[in-house]
């Protein structure tokens, strides 16, 4: 299955914010391509994004308690989440 995961929305964040500790966050269903996310992620902004890999359920479960350790979180969804 493809994903359209846009990985160049999440790098103009990093590079706007100039974020160096990064979180990716994904879903139980997407975690297979978590490697895919950080190597592209690498290739293109030269940060080692990390892997949250506790359960969540949407966008409304975001780990607040890696705010203090992480510039950014990333959180990729199955479906888009307008703020």
């Amino acid at each position: 299955m493809n994903y359209e995961f846009e990985i160049e929305k999440a790098v103009e964040e990093i590079k706007k914010r100039k974020a160096k500790r990064i979180v990716i966050q994904l879903p139980d269903g997407l975690k297979p391509q978590a490697k895919k996310i950080v190597d592209e992620i690498k290739e293109k902004t030269s940060v080692q994004p990390h892997i949250y890999l506790g359960t969540n359920f949407g966008a409304c479960d975001i780990p607040l308690f890696l705010s203090k350790d992480y510039d950014l979180l990333i959180h990729f969804g199955h479906t888009p989440f307008k703020w």
